[in-house]
């Protein structure tokens, strides 16, 4: 059922905010993307054209151009038709490094291997006899990435396939050497599954660092419908302990279903601005399509424009009101009392880009039609109308801003009648 909207007067029009951009239209699933020299280049899962599918664009957001198959031969240990989650990255040498993952001849199980190109196009040439890692015992293992830190040294990120067989998955990080094939230590589990929204699966481990924090993004759930969702865990050292972010950064929900079931999801750090690019359901589920959208980064924390994030309204500054204690609410918790003329609750809010977005106002209303205003930024306001929905009942209305870059304040305040606040989220 659809939720009602906000009655909005305002000074100037505001348009709603930018959902992320369909780039590749056709079956492009987890994509990895990367700048080389003054072009960019996307690999993704194999659609039964060749290995390694590879697309180019001179921006980020294209126009894309397929080009040839990048590995036209797979690594002697292989079958062909199911090479998944490429990851291309240049080694020092000048030589770019493909890390992919085929089905194993000895094993039966999906395991990674490596191949090496003097070209991003390639055609990259498989490494070695064998996999790179490949342990039947924990059901395979998939979906490598690379990661390399400040001072230079290589990481080999991937997921092992436990939920082939019935186990726990795990995501790991392995140190390699500069040639990125071989494996130096022992690995590292970084995060295993156990939520209830993961459903035994988590995967597509992607790690980057923002300022002195390791922020590894993955997937989670099963990736054949809407449910499938991008999650992130933070970490003060880069082998952890890692905590999970209490909500998925990226749900069919949260992008108010402009992408269903977003995963495979790669950064792409730009000093004008970094992004997230991710696949999704297009074409009646019968592909998985490439998108992006604009990241930004909350105190270390990412913030994807587009999908809603949520702030507690109990958290905000508040004056002449109180917050109640409900289980009802979001967090057990809501904002009363906003009945005086000097009643507002005011909350500090994020947007990785400058421009339009929308705020969703969680809300109940007992005594007939409320009315409060909101400004951003100390702005000009407009009035947010609340249908009558009863106490204890909560609904969202939505307003339409336009944000800054960066830190931005909003502020609800007493208009007329009743409403409490639950909370805010900001798309």
């Amino acid at each position: 059922m659809a939720l009602p909207l906000a009655t909005v007067v305002a000074p100037a029009a505001h348009a709603a905010t930018a959902s992320p951009a369909l780039l590749i239209g056709s079956d492009f699933p987890d994509p990895d993307v990367s700048r080389f020299g003054s072009s960019y280049y996307a690999y993704s899962t194999n659609n039964g054209n060749g290995n390694v599918p590879v697309a180019t664009a001179a921006t980020l957001t294209g126009p894309w151009t397929r080009r040839a198959d990048a590995l036209p031969a797979l690594g002697a240990w292989a079958n062909g038709g199911r090479t998944w989650a490429p990851d291309v990255s240049v080694r020092a040498d000048g030589r770019y490094l493909l890390y992919y993952t085929a089905r194993s001849i000895a094993t039966g199980r999906q395991c990674l291997g490596a191949a090496l190109a003097t070209s991003p196009l390639g055609p990259f040439t498989p490494v070695g006899a064998g996999p790179l890692v490949c342990d039947a015992g924990e059901g395979g293992d998939i979906d490598a990435s690379s990661f390399t830190d400040s001072t230079g040294l290589r990481y080999l990120l991937y997921k092992d396939d436990g939920n082939a067989i019935g186990q726990p998955t795990s995501l790991w990080l392995q140190r390699v050497a500069a040639d990125g094939v071989t494996l130096q230590g022992a690995r590292v589990e970084l995060l295993r599954s156990g939520r209830p929204e993961e459903s035994g699966v988590i995967e597509a481990p992607v790690l980057t660092k923002v300022g002195s924090q390791y922020v590894l993004f993955y997937s989670l759930g099963g990736y054949g419908g809407d449910a499938y969702q991008t999650s992130y865990a933070t970490a003060a050292a880069l082998t952890g302990p890692y905590t999970k972010a209490f909500r998925s950064l990226l749900t069919t929900a949260s992008l108010d279903g402009a992408v269903r079931g977003p995963g495979g999801a790669d950064v792409v750090r730009e000093s004008g601005g970094d992004h997230l690019v991710f696949h999704g359901w297009i074409n009646n589920n019968t592909a998985r399509g490439m998108y992006v959208a604009a990241l930004g980064w909350s105190g270390g924390y990412p913030v994807v424009r587009g999908s809603r994030v949520r702030y507690e309204a109990e958290r905000g500054v508040l004056t002449h009101c109180a917050v109640r204690s409900t289980a009802t609410a979001s967090q057990g918790q809501a904002v009363a009392y906003l009945d005086y003329a000097d009643s507002t609750v005011s909350l500090g809010v994020f947007a990785p880009r400058a421009g339009a977005y929308t705020v969703y106002i969680g809300y109940s209303a007992g005594f007939g039609e409320a009315q409060h205003t909101l400004t951003v930024n100390g702005g000009g306001a407009q009035v947010v109308t609340y249908p009558n929905t009863g106490w204890e009942t909560w609904r969202e209305v939505r307003a339409d801003v336009t944000l800054v870059a960066g830190a931005n304040t909003v502020r609800l305040g007493f208009r007329s009648r009743w409403a409490e606040v639950d909370y805010i989220e900001v798309a």
